[in-house]
């Protein structure tokens, strides 16, 4: 059983529906879970070396931006190490907007991998709200990212 630490932000909710859904995915795999949201929660960078494994959710807010209640974090990255921390990234976007289309996606996964994370490969994004299809890429996503947890620990072992 592996420690996920699901880390959202979510202006309308779909954000938070992704988070949910992986956090219940990964429960139902019986992995200990703890869920905080930017909005609400006080978190650290730090704090990802107290998890196996991260998934981080974030919304685009405007033309393609980091929201502001992510920004702190996103800028305290720049002075980290997060070698070999496990992340995920995921989140949902509006495709009316175009070019930017989940674009904040993209930059917290550049930003995770500068820092020296070990992510999966998907950068998840869902055009409004998760329809079926996107529930199931979501525990994709999820099961991805506990393989991927598995496999650290097994050459741990080595």
């Amino acid at each position: 059983m592996s420690n996920f630490l699901v880390l959202y932000a979510s202006a309308s909710g779909n954000t938070e529906i992704m988070a949910e859904v992986m956090a219940t995915y990964l429960k139902k795999l019986q992995h200990q879970v703890t869920m905080k949201n930017f909005d609400f929660d006080q978190i650290t960078i730090e704090e990802l070396n107290d998890y196996d494994a991260t998934l981080i959710g974030v919304y685009t807010y405007d033309f393609g931006e980091i929201p502001f209640e992510v920004e702190f974090f996103y800028d305290e990255l720049d002075m980290s190490d997060i070698s070999g921390s496990i992340c995920g990234v995921f989140g949902a976007g509006d495709s009316a907007y175009g070019d930017t289309f989940g674009m904040a996606v993209d930059l917290m996964y550049e930003k995770l991998e500068e820092c020296g994370a070990q992510l999966h490969p998907t950068r998840l994004k869902v055009d409004l709200t998760p329809e079926k299809e996107d529930i199931e890429n979501c525990e994709v996503l999820a099961e991805g990212i506990a393989q991927l947890v598995e496999e650290k620990a097994v050459k741990a072992l080595r």
